[in-house]
């Protein structure tokens, strides 16, 4: 049996895709389990023990590229040493998604229905409705069968990513050997879907002083993609505390063994957020245009941020409103509260002002 996995194009939505994975090893533990996934994520699957190979693409976000569709089926059809295909799961909704186990002429091609692909899968689960559907990871698990028991998804069952220690290594004298003092502090301020979704950089640069109050030898870093690089360089302006800004200058390789390092993670809703979650590094994970329920960190030692407002959950790329309360009433004091407690601190002083709360979850 060789199974191809069909991936999602973003982060978050990679990582919470290994709990399938793991259910279809543990189905077929002789399987040849691979995954098609666009290039920028290989480092993800190739940090999933249960992959045993990753095929990249370079589709463009939204583009149908035929030809390229149609030379990548005619490639997975004409197999190798392993034999062809014999099962496929396709894990983005889209009909393009579908279109290579089809046209790859993979038998058995599994997904959940939508955009009028009902002809290109032969195995189909429906779409859960926008607004009843179930957290990202049990949909995808439930890709693989009926739920035979009561999964774990904050414990035994969560996405783990493992790092080879010699990536660490390389990364550490790379990017932080100077840095030889604890805690190292992770900032991840970015988010692709929009505005609505980070928390001021300012909040950030008051969180880095109001930790280094109590740590004063505390390293704070920022990851992120190239797009999130002028964001970063604000909150290292603002911060009188130093902020290395790394943000477009790491591998997503780099980036993983750079986190396995930290000591503490603060990140929006975001797929480094997720990334942390799986690597077991705690994280304090902010939350304001998005529903934590649909996509938490999968973490023991993760700490849910929100305010509790009437708009929020919204979904919007931008505040629909004007103005942001989601994420501005969301202090660094607050945070540094839930922060704190990972670090082994007491809560810095001022205190919030009466009236401001977060209902923190640990996950």
């Amino acid at each position: 049996m060789r199974i191809l996995v069909v991936a999602p194009n973003w982060i978050g939505d990679a990582i919470m895709s290994q709990p399938l994975i793991r259910r279809l090893r543990l189905q077929h533990l002789r399987a040849r389990i691979e995954v098609l996934a666009p290039k920028h994520l290989a480092a993800v699957y190739e940090s999933m023990n249960e992959v045993d190979r990753v095929q990249t693409t370079s589709f463009l976000h939204g583009s149908l590229q035929w030809k390229e569709r149609v030379a990548t089926a005619r490639a997975l059809r004409a197999g190798d040493a392993h034999g062809p295909f014999t099962h496929a799961w396709v894990l983005p909704n889209s009909w393009k998604s579908a279109l290579i186990p089809w046209l790859a002429r993979i038998p058995v091609r599994c997904g959940y229905t939508g955009e009028g692909r009902w002809g290109l899968l032969n195995r189909r689960w429906p779409n859960p409705p926008k607004g009843h559907r179930p957290p990202m990871i049990e949909t995808y698990a439930a890709l693989a069968g009926g739920f035979e028991r009561k999964y774990d998804w904050f414990g035994a069952d969560r996405p783990r990513l493992v790092v080879d220690p010699a990536h660490v290594a390389i990364a550490k004298a790379k990017y932080i050997d100077r840095h030889t003092a604890r805690p190292l502090i992770g900032f991840c301020p970015g988010a692709e879907y929009g505005p609505a979704k980070r928390w001021p950089v300012e909040h950030f640069a008051r969180l880095a002083e109001l930790v280094a109050e109590r740590h004063p030898d505390a390293a704070f870093f920022c990851l992120g993609s190239p797009k999130d690089k002028p964001v970063a360089a604000e909150i290292a302006a603002l911060a009188h505390v130093e902020v290395t800004n790394l943000c477009g200058n790491t591998s997503l390789r780099e980036a993983l063994a750079l986190m396995r390092s930290f000591q503490a993670v603060v990140s929006n809703d975001s797929g480094l957020m997720h990334m942390a979650a799986a690597l077991d590094v705690p994280v304090v994970a902010l939350y304001g245009s998005t529903d934590p329920r649909h996509t938490p960190p999968h973490n023991t030692q993760a700490t849910i941020a929100r305010i509790p407002i009437e708009c929020s959950p919204c979904f919007a790329r931008e505040c629909p409103l004007g103005h942001f309360r989601c994420m501005r009433d969301l202090t660094p004091e607050l945070v540094y509260e839930q922060l704190a407690a990972r670090l082994g601190a007491a809560p810095a002083q001022p205190t919030p002002s009466p009236g401001q709360g977060a209902d923190g979850r640990r996950a």
